[in-house]
């Protein structure tokens, strides 16, 4: 832990860094990602998020995990055929069992710059040898302002969810 870390209150576990996990992943869109607008297929882009959003709790966890919730899918703008997509994703929140993924996905241009065109968060489940939700070994580390004040918001989407579940949608 460096000296700038902000722990998190109550930490009774093990911690990780947000950059623990972080994960960037890129691609090329090719005619098979193209629908007949010409643009990347949504879900396509969908699958792309739900991997990395995986593969990032797996990192942070380090275990299996089920994808429980996608919130805040928003489709700012088109992505077309031989742009570079860039997907990043990196932990918000973890709580007991599950844990939120913030995933950006960039169109970026041949000097590099970054274009948003997506961002989602998703939940995931850890999941233990029984196939249950267990508890994930490790909470967060924050490094910064900006990664704790994506915690907080993390925790009131969080609330968002809980009751959308009791209230049926």
């Amino acid at each position: 832990m460096t000296e700038n870390t902000i722990k998190p209150q109550n930490a009774e576990r093990p911690t990780r860094p947000v950059s623990y996990s972080k994960t960037e992943s890129i691609h090329i869109l090719r005619y098979q990602d193209i629908n007949g607008a010409g643009r990347l297929y949504g879900g396509t882009l969908l699958g792309w998020i739900d991997e990395i959003g995986a593969m990032t709790a797996i990192r942070h966890c380090g275990g299996m995990v089920t994808t429980a919730s996608i919130d805040n899918l928003e489709f700012k703008r088109g992505a077309y055929l031989n742009e570079l997509v860039v997907l990043v994703a990196k932990i918000t929140y973890v709580g007991n069992s599950s844990m939120e993924i913030r995933v950006d996905t960039y169109v970026e241009d041949l000097n590099g710059f970054r274009n948003p065109i997506n961002r989602a968060y998703l939940t995931y489940v850890c999941i233990g040898d029984d196939g249950k939700p267990a508890r994930i070994p490790y909470d967060i580390e924050f490094e910064n302002e900006g990664e704790r004040a994506e915690n907080e918001s993390a925790k009131l989407r969080r609330e968002n969810r809980k009751f959308r579940k009791k209230e049926g949608f």
